[in-house]
């Protein structure tokens, strides 16, 4: 059932009016009648009528492209090229079908997230594509669930990119995931036939999918490895959870480093983290790979002019971004099931060598 303008102004005991003048901006409302409107809208789930808004499923040209972090290549590199197919070729004329992408920074905020899926909403986006691993809360995927919903029913295109898909959930087009476990074994397994055995992790943070996904490729490479000793023992000493960042990376690292003297490789959450955690090595007067090697993942366009070259799991960002901007646009059909595993790419570089004997 559609929700009023009426609605909105007996829950929040108002005049209709004063609703309107809330939400329009262009009348002095007293600040606690204006909170008690917003309350209301969202308790209501209200979506404000565009120009649009005499066809009751009508969408706009505005698409919501969501990201943890802009400025992380990882999802820059994603909205970038989804941003591209989204907003349409040269060439393609004025009426050409043309939307605007617009790119919204969560910075890893679950309430924010849902925020802008409901402004997104309200501005009947005509679709919306979530980028970056998803939270693992029950409270927020099953809010997340209700809101795509939402959003689906109103007309919204919602794709998936990078992200593994909602439980349940039909209100997605398509779920584009990376399989970060089979990227995780495989780094690992290169690590283990090079001859190490005492392998650190710097992991993301713990109630990331992304993080849970990696961390298990990596245990389920020790686990397989026939070493004649019990790789998976000192695994919670081994592990370091953190932000995916460049600190993180560094001050993760020296924690490993006091634990567990002996380790000769260090495995990190992201090609970012990385970096921290080779400054870390460098710093406590050890060699890259010579001492000890240090692996990514991600694939970034830094990680092959860093010295040594990084070796990490290549993940098809860029491809992935624009399929997503394809999807959203319905120019490409949604794979069998709406779901897509993306596959990773080991590339062994010179950051990883045989443990130094002796």
């Amino acid at each position: 059932m559609t929700v009023t303008l009426a609605d909105v102004a007996a829950r929040a005991r108002v005049s209709p009016a004063t609703v309107s003048r809330v939400l329009n901006g262009n009348y002095p409302v007293a600040a606690a009648t204006r909170a008690r409107v917003l309350r209301a809208v969202d308790d209501l789930d209200y979506v404000l009528n565009g120009p649009a808004s005499s066809l009751a499923a009508a969408t706009s040209d505005l698409v919501g492209i969501l990201v943890n972090d802009i400025a992380d290549p990882f999802f820059g590199i994603m909205a970038g090229a989804a941003q591209t197919e989204i907003g349409g070729h040269e060439g393609s004329g004025r009426a050409g079908g043309e939307k605007l992408a617009v790119v919204c920074n969560t910075g890893g905020s679950p309430e924010r997230e849902l925020t802008y899926l409901t402004l997104l909403q309200r501005q009947r986006a005509a679709a919306v594509v979530l980028t970056g691993g998803a939270l693992e809360d029950p409270e927020h995927i099953e809010a997340m669930a209700t809101k795509l919903a939402k959003l689906a029913d109103a007309g919204t295109r919602v794709v998936l990119c990078g992200r593994p898909p909602l439980p349940d959930s039909d209100a997605v087009v398509a779920s584009l995931a990376f399989d970060n476990r089979g990227g995780g074994k495989r780094l690992t397994e290169h690590l283990l036939a090079l001859g190490h055995r005492r392998i650190g992790y710097v992991a993301g943070p713990m109630e990331r999918t992304t993080t849970r996904h990696r961390l298990e490729g990596h245990r389920a490479a020790l686990k397989a490895a026939d070493a004649g000793v019990d790789l998976t023992a000192d695994q919670d000493l081994l592990t370091v959870h953190g932000p995916y960042t460049r600190r993180s990376g560094y001050e993760a690292t020296l924690e490993l480093l006091r634990r567990a003297p002996d380790l000769t490789a260090v495995v990190a959450a992201n090609d970012t983290v990385a970096l921290g955690a080779c400054a870390a090595v460098r710093d406590q007067g050890l060699r890259i790979p010579q001492d000890i090697s240090v692996a990514g993942f991600d694939d970034l366009p830094f990680s092959v002019d860093a010295v040594p070259a990084l070796t990490t799991v290549r993940l098809p960002l860029h491809e992935a971004g624009a399929r997503a901007g394809r999807l959203a646009m319905g120019t490409e059909a949604a794979p069998p099931g709406g779901i897509a595993t993306i596959a990773a790419e080991l590339m062994a570089r010179a950051s990883t060598a045989p443990p130094r004997v002796g």
